[in-house]
């Protein structure tokens, strides 16, 4: 039984998760370009998977973050 998620736990991972991008680009770990190759995916596969979802907004609200995160913006105002 799946259990509703509380917003917090997502801005939480997707802060802990651009930071870590933003870390592992800074140190040279992977390109910048590998990391947005990785974002670019993301918002495909959820672009995918609301097609065929009972709840396109949750996937939609996925795209429209990353795309902030694609064109340089935070994605979790602070």
């Amino acid at each position: 039984m799946a259990r509703d998620v509380d917003p917090s736990e997502g801005l939480a991972a997707l802060s802990i998760c651009e930071s870590l991008l933003l870390a592992l680009t800074d140190l040279k770990v992977i390109s910048e370009g590998d990391a947005r190759d990785l974002l670019t995916d993301v918002v495909a596969t959820h672009t995918e998977a609301a097609i065929g979802s009972s709840a396109p907004e949750r996937h939609q609200a996925v795209v429209a973050i990353i795309e902030r995160i694609l064109v340089g913006k935070d994605a979790v105002p602070h």
